[in-house]
């Protein structure tokens, strides 16, 4: 079966299983079915072969299951799953927060923008009609007041027109549209900035909010609202801890419960998440309250600075005031930006808390709280019991454990289970006890006897908790066991059939390379290697008619000169013939007479030869 094919099959089961509840009266996003339908496969108990390709009975099967989970209404389990798939599909880093409220403003201002940067301006009415939409653009893009309201619009044009009169368009218009854009945002920046200096003066600021008081009370406000619900939630898990450890005690007689096991451990996760979650909020509105200290120190800093720099005076050179109100733009944009995400932040949180509902159900009215009576156990008096007894190395030495003492950066360990005693105690680990390394991964416990024997067999008992996991899916992200489940791809992108698990991937073709230039390239033209290179450029640059040319000799260095000479090594070379012969000539005999002269002028000389005859 093609991807395609695969992709048509998975989205029909997900569309069947989603009209079957909508038919039932409830309304299921297809994230949350095929995260249910997941689960349900995962599960061993409901025996589904993943090495196979599913039949049609099996899909009648896997479509039933999952119907069935999504209506029961009164599980904590499900309302885990669906808290999980919110909180998965909400929340998102600050930096994305913030980076998707400015797209969302960007977007709002490019009709406005385009408006101006598009217009053909032929008589004088024009002309003030697009100085008016530029006043709109500039209230729009800073945020200080509304631009039906006649006031704020008077006093935004009076600022324009302080730095941008209306003379000046002509020039504007005659500009590219990247630089037309540049200047509103510019102008924008400007004018905001004055407006918030008058302000702070109380010479103007109709329509500004005071946003920083405003702040300084909406963020203990909502840090108040979530410690409580972080501390109601807490509670909670503490109360089903204390009871599971009851119900599981072999020393307690009374097993008695209202309620089944496995639904107290189902609202025991419930509140486990909720409490993981509510952490996350207040860590990101703790470092809200900080980013809002330092910008409002930063735009007292700044206003103070601009002050001093105007001092009454009636005119002040532009490049000494424009980068102030700038940068007062820029920190009153930052102290938006928070606004918006304690907005955001405040909403998730006040959406987590209908998730909880089916655990409520379950001991209504402080029943849990009145059975239990004196025996709950906070967190502050259970790390102090287990504190008291601690992990010697000795005793395990074929495990590495890592105690505070002896370990750098101790409180910094990325602990598994998201900080869950590795042996299924459902409660905290106490990292003072002991942490257990093994295969680069850290487990903490919640006793001394819990840490001795998961260290004696770990991965039978890290086995066990995926197994868990498998029949109780929640799990999954409450204990951050992404890793162990990374075959599980998302629906989407399924390519084997109907195969709902695929084996990971553990080999790939890669490929890298490095760039040609690692460094800003500084190519300089007139280099060159060749020394006589550059002495013909010497020669050139010398001026040489007006030059005589010497040159000298020495003893010692006449007639010297570099020579090379290559010799052949001698070689013994013997040949040996059949037979050895010899042979014997006359030795030549010629005498010549009359070479010294005589009596006479003329020489005759005689010429006698007295060699042998060969023959003879």
């Amino acid at each position: 079966m093609s991807r395609a094919q695969a992709e048509s099959v998975i989205k029909n089961i997900i569309r069947e299983i989603a009209q079957e509840c909508a038919g039932k009266g409830h309304t299921v996003s297809e994230t949350l079915v095929a995260f249910m339908v997941k689960a349900v496969v995962l599960d061993p108990r409901n025996l589904f072969n993943v090495d196979r390709t599913l039949t049609k009975q099996d899909v009648r099967k896997l479509v039933e299951l999952c119907v069935d989970k999504l209506m029961d209404q009164g599980s904590p389990s499900l309302d885990t799953i669906k808290m999980q798939v919110y909180f998965d599909m909400n929340y998102t880093s600050r930096r994305e927060f913030i980076e998707e409220h400015q797209r969302v403003l960007q977007s709002r201002l490019v009709p406005v923008s385009r408006e101006i940067t598009d217009s053909r301006v032929k008589t004088r009415e024009d002309l003030e009609g697009l100085y008016r939409k530029i006043v709109s653009y500039v209230l729009l893009r800073s945020g200080l007041g509304s631009s039906t309201d006649i006031t704020t619009v008077r006093e935004a044009t009076a600022a324009l027109q302080s730095v941008f009169p209306q003379s000046e368009l002509g020039t504007f218009l005659s500009l590219i549209k990247k630089d037309k854009e540049q200047q509103l945002n510019d102008l924008s920046m400007i004018v905001t900035g004055i407006r918030l200096f008058n302000k702070d003066s109380r010479k103007g600021g109709e329509g500004i909010d005071d946003l920083p008081a405003i702040l300084n009370e909406a963020i203990p406000s909502t840090s108040k609202d979530i410690e409580w619900e972080l501390e109601l939630s807490q509670s909670l898990a503490w109360q089903y801890t204390s009871w599971l450890e009851r119900l599981l005690d072999p020393e307690v007689e009374t097993r008695e419960c209202i309620v089944p096991l496995d639904m107290v451990k189902q609202a025991l996760y419930n509140v486990r998440q909720h409490e993981a979650f509510l952490k996350v909020i207040l860590a990101d509105v703790i470092l809200c309250a900080k980013q809002v200290e330092t910008l409002q120190t930063e735009l007292a800093t700044r206003m103070k600075l601009l002050r001093v720099t105007v001092h009454s005076k009636t005119a002040v050179p532009t490049a000494q005031v424009f980068p102030h109100f700038t940068a007062l733009a820029k920190f009153w944009s930052g102290l938006q930006d928070e606004m918006v995400l304690l907005s955001i932040l405040s909403n998730i949180m006040e959406n987590l808390q209908p998730f909880l509902a089916a655990q409520s159900q379950l001991f209504p009215d402080g029943q849990l709280e009145d059975i239990l009576g004196l025996e709950i156990k906070k967190y502050e008096q259970r790390m102090k019991e287990s504190s008291e007894n601690r992990i010697d190395p000795y005793e395990i030495k074929t495990q590495e454990w890592l105690l505070p003492e002896t370990t750098a950066n101790f409180d910094k360990l990325p602990l598994q289970y998201n900080g869950i005693c590795g042996m299924w105690s459902f409660g905290c680990g106490n990292p003072s006890i002991g942490v257990l390394k093994h295969r680069e991964k850290y487990y903490v416990f919640s006793s001394k006897e819990a840490a001795l024997r998961f260290g004696s067999k770990p991965d039978e008992y890290i086995a066990h908790v995926a197994e868990k996991a498998k029949q109780s899916p929640e799990l999954i992200q409450l204990l951050q066991l992404h890793q162990q489940f990374a075959c599980v791809t998302p629906y989407p992108e399924m390519q084997s059939g109907e195969r709902l698990l695929v084996k990971p991937i553990t080999k790939c073709d890669s490929s890298t390379q490095t760039e040609t230039h690692l460094l800003e390239t500084n190519i300089v033209k007139s280099y060159e290697w060749n020394e006589w290179e550059l002495r013909r450029k010497a020669i050139k640059l010398a001026n040489l008619r007006s030059k005589v040319t010497h040159s000298m000799q020495t003893n010692l260095s006449h007639m010297r000169r570099d020579n090379v000479t290559q010799t052949y090594h001698l070689e013994d070379v013997a040949c040996q013939s059949k037979m050895d012969g010899n042979s014997n000539v006359p030795k030549p005999q010629v005498y010549l007479a009359g070479l010294r002269g005589g009596k006479t002028k003329t020489t005759h000389m005689i010429k006698t030869n007295l060699t042998r005859s060969v023959s003879e």
